[in-house]
Order: C-alpha cells, then structure tokens, then sequence
C-alpha cells in the first residue's frame, strides 16, 4: 500500500506550485551518515555520478575525504537515478546535513508518488532519521511531507491543497 496517494498530493509534486527541484534533507547528520547513504546507492545498483567541476569521477569517493574539501573548492553533485526518469542530486557540503534535490518534472501519478516516497524511506530507514522535503528554496521550518522513522513511513506534513506557487515570479 502507498504512503501517499496521487490524487491527494499531486499539488506537492507539481513543478509549477513546488519548484521543480524541491530541496530534502536530513537534518543532524554526519560523515558516518554520508558514507551510509553513499554505500545505499552503490548497494541498490541505483545509477548515478559523481561531478566535480563539470567532470565524472569514476568511482565514489569516500564521504569523508568529501567532506574534508575546503570550504571555498568547487561545489561536487552526486547525481542519483533511483529508476529511470527520477534524479536526485545530492550536494556534500557538510556533515552536519544531509541536502538533495529531487527533479519533479519527470513524476506524474502514483508511481511518481510512490518512487520518491522509496527514496526517502530507504534514506530514512539506513540512517534511522527523519527525512524531510520543502518547496524549492522552501524553509526547513515548514516541510510539506517526509519520512517518519517511527512510522516507518512518508507522512504529510502540510496540507496539499496549496493554491500559491513557491515563487511568486512563476505566477
């Protein structure tokens, strides 16, 4: 059974009302977590690459030695497809947080409910925390649906009946 249906979040996966990257994360994390979620893509086979500077590293590096780059090198993106047609980005830039984008554009209906609703569970259930979505750009005070370790599931956060979009300029 889904953790959430199409017909009653579908404004949380549109582009228009979200932004299409909305921003998720894991807040009080570490570099052990880092390398957790880092060892979970490569367990899972998910496809993905490694950025720096425009280039693919061919191999992951170890979180560690990522997040040990000074605070003013180039920013690195670790690019994950968990199945065709879904990325997420995740961005190294401290420990202390675990921050990823998911793209919406290619999400429609309840497989585009359920894949993410994967993703966050099987980031949530390795780390044993939280993880928690927001529009694009969005405070981390007001998420909109999340995983809940303690549930074991993604629950709502915010009602999904919003009507305005994330930024107001999209209007």
């Amino acid at each position: 059974m889904p953790d959430l249906h199409w017909d009653e979040v579908k404004n949380f996966f549109d582009a228009d009302l979200m932004g299409a990257l909305p921003d998720v994360f894991v807040r009080d994390a570490s570099a052990e977590d880092w390398q957790a979620v880092f060892d979970l893509v490569e367990a899972r086979g998910w496809e993905w690459e490694f950025v720096v500077q425009g280039d693919t590293e061919p191999s992951l590096p170890m979180a560690t030695d990522v997040l040990a780059r000074p605070h003013d090198a180039e920013l690195v993106e670790l690019k994950v497809w968990p199945v065709p047609g879904m990325l997420a980005i995740f961005r190294p830039l401290s420990a202390e947080e675990i921050d990823f984008d998911i793209d919406l554009r290619e999400l429609q209906g309840q497989d585009g409910v359920d894949t993410p609703c994967e993703l966050l569970g099987d980031i949530g259930r390795k780390l044993g925390k939280p993880v928690l979505m927001t529009s694009e750009g969005g405070s981390q005070a007001d998420p909109v649906l999340g995983f809940d370790p303690v549930l074991d599931r993604v629950v709502l956060l915010a009602d999904p009946r919003i009507s305005e979009p994330a930024d107001p300029d999209r209007r």
